[in-house]
């Protein structure tokens, strides 16, 4: 199976089999990831700028968003480096194929953590957030704007890793790009309307549904990784397949790309493939649908004046608007 990455151009012979179920996968998956780590980045900038706002402290609001605009930059410049990496300076095919095993597994390391992460602390996240921001008001605008620039340069980070590892093998198009650049800007609309009160969503459950995406994303890269490691020869049956039903599904109708897209179901996986994507799959899914345990324990920390606090809206698990 032949590998490309992103815009750059073929790094091998991808078949036209192959390049619609691939183009769907990276489609819907690159468009998962820039609304949930987008919208994550932009609830996290909306708390610290309705405290600000809250607390009379607009002045602070230029290094806030200066540490904003520099973690973004600092994603950016991550992502081209990583294309770089796997388009120019790796010239052997087996490099490639190694490096974007690699990218893959590292990808799905985190996309796990980053579920169970903001499932475990989401209802807390508003307290720290707004302690670290009080703290850093007390030590000048540069610590501002380093709350703001670790707030948000964590989310940019994982955007790019996840992104690159969900398209560096999908198509010879633009069509990843512009689906994870369409995925942030109604990340960002969602977030503006949430801070201006103009729309009401219930992000406990847009996060649990997303969630449960981003797992069937992660398992399919896993998958694909798999599959990279075994052209690369560090994993062996590459010729081993499952089964292959290619016959019966078209890979390249509208049905075949769309099961490639939401669930990485192919026609024609590898034994290896397919083990790790249930064991992947199945394990996870229920310890991340499995119900939470109520902790009795205080939800926020920091020692900040109640008057100048954000609303309870503003927390990303239970807030449906953020108010300035």
């Amino acid at each position: 199976m032949g590998k490309v990455s992103l815009t750059y151009g073929a790094a091998g012979g991808t078949s036209a089999q192959q390049m619609g179920p691939r183009m769907g996968q990276a489609f819907l998956a690159s468009y998962l990831i820039g609304l949930r780590e987008g919208l994550e980045a932009t609830l996290v900038v909306s708390i610290l700028v309705a405290y600000l706002v809250r607390s009379g402290r607009r002045r602070q609001l230029l290094p806030l968003w200066a540490g904003v605009a520099v973690a973004v930059a600092l994603s950016v410049l991550f992502g081209a480096l990583l294309t770089y990496t796997g388009t120019t300076l790796l010239a052997d095919y087996r490099s490639r194929e190694l490096f974007e095993a690699i990218t893959s597994v590292l990808a799905v390391a985190l996309v796990t953590w980053m579920v169970f992460w903001m499932r475990r602390t989401a209802r807390r996240l508003e307290g720290e957030l707004t302690g670290q921001l009080e703290h850093a008001l007390g030590l000048g605008a540069l610590a501002v704007a380093g709350v703001a620039f670790l707030s948000v340069v964590r989310e940019g980070l994982e955007t790019t890793l996840l992104f690159y590892a969900a398209a560096q093998g999908a198509t010879t198009t633009a069509t990843p790009l512009v689906a994870i650049t369409a995925g942030v800007l109604t990340a960002v609309l969602v977030g503006v309307g949430l801070y201006a009160g103009a729309i009401r969503v219930d992000l406990s459950r847009f996060f649990t549904i997303s969630g449960v995406l981003l797992v069937f994303v992660a398992a399919g890269i896993l998958k694909y990784g798999v599959h990279d490691f075994q052209e690369a020869g560090v994993l062996p049956g590459l010729d081993v397949l499952t089964f292959d039903v290619s016959g019966v599904l078209d890979p390249n109708s509208w049905y075949g790309a769309a099961l490639a897209g939401m669930f990485n179901i192919t026609a024609a996986p590898t034994v290896l493939e397919t083990v790790a994507y249930v064991a992947y799959l199945v394990p996870v899914l229920v310890a991340f649908l499995w119900p939470a345990r109520r902790q009795h324990t205080p939800s926020s920390t920091g020692a900040v004046p109640a008057e100048a606090r954000p609303t309870p809206s503003s927390n990303p698990e239970d807030a449906q608007h953020v108010r300035a």
